[in-house]
C-alpha cells in the first residue's frame, strides 16, 4: 500500500461514523448522502422558469459538464477499478451500495460540475447554494462508508476537466443550443405559457 492509499484510508477512519455516532447523526448523513442531490435538477429547473436566456444558458451548460463528466467518470472506472470501504472490510457502512469502483464519486462529480459551471456563469447564489450542498454529500458519503476523501478530491478535478473542455465548445456553439431548447420549450409548452403558469 503507497502512502496516498495509506493517507486515504487514514482520513477515512476519522471521518467515517462508528455505531456509537449518534442515531439522529447517520440518519441526517444517510439522507444528505443520498437525497440532497435532486437538488441539481430543482435549481436548473428554477433557473430554466425564471426566463430570461442568460439563465436558461447557465442551465443548459451546467447539463453538459455534467453529461460530460459522468462519462469521464465512466471511462475511469472501466479503466481502474478502486473498491468502495466497505469491500475492503474497511471502516463501517450505513446504506446499501453496488460494489462498484469508488473514484470519483459520481454524486460529489455532479455538485462540483454544476457549482464550477454556475458560478463562472455568474449565478452566484445558485453556484454557492450548490457548493454547500457538494460540502455536505462529500463529507456524508464518507461518513456513511462508501466512499473515501480522495475520492472527493478525484471529483472535484474531473469535474474541472469536464469544464474546460465543454467552454471551447460552448464558445461555438453555446448560445445557438440555447436557443434551439427555448424554441422547442416554447412550441412544448404554448398552452401552459399562453395561460401564463410558466414563463415564456
Amino acid at each position: 500500500m503507497n502512502a496516498l492509499e495509506a493517507l486515504n484510508r487514514a482520513l477515512f477512519l476519522s471521518i467515517n461514523a462508528t455505531p456509537s455516532a449518534p442515531v439522529w447523526l447517520i440518519d441526517a448523513a444517510r439522507f444528505i448522502a443520498d437525497d440532497v442531490i435532486y437538488l441539481v435538477p430543482l435549481f436548473l429547473a428554477a433557473l430554466w422558469l425564471s426566463g430570461g436566456e442568460r439563465r436558461r444558458a447557465a442551465a443548459v451548460r451546467v447539463c453538459c459538464a455534467v453529461l460530460l463528466a459522468l462519462g469521464i467518470n465512466q471511462l475511469i472506472g472501466l479503466g481502474w477499478m478502486h473498491p468502495r470501504p466497505f469491500m475492503i472490510g474497511l471502516g463501517h457502512t450505513f446504506i446499501e451500495h453496488a460494489p462498484d469502483s469508488s473514484f470519483p464519486s459520481d454524486h460529489v462529480t455532479v455538485l462540483a460540475s454544476g457549482t464550477l459551471t454556475l458560478l463562472l456563469a455568474g449565478e452566484r447564489r445558485y453556484g454557492l447554494s450548490m457548493l454547500l450542498a457538494g460540502l455536505a454529500v462529500a463529507w456524508a458519503r464518507v461518513f456513511v462508508g462508501v466512499h473515501f476523501p480522495l475520492d472527493m478530491a478525484g471529483a472535484v478535478a474531473v469535474a474541472c476537466i469536464a469544464y474546460a473542455l465543454v467552454a471551447p465548445l460552448w464558445k461555438m456553439s453555446g448560445a445557438a443550443l440555447t436557443r434551439g431548447l427555448i424554441a422547442v420549450y416554447r412550441k412544448l409548452l404554448a398552452w401552459a405559457i399562453g395561460r401564463g403558469w410558466l414563463s415564456s
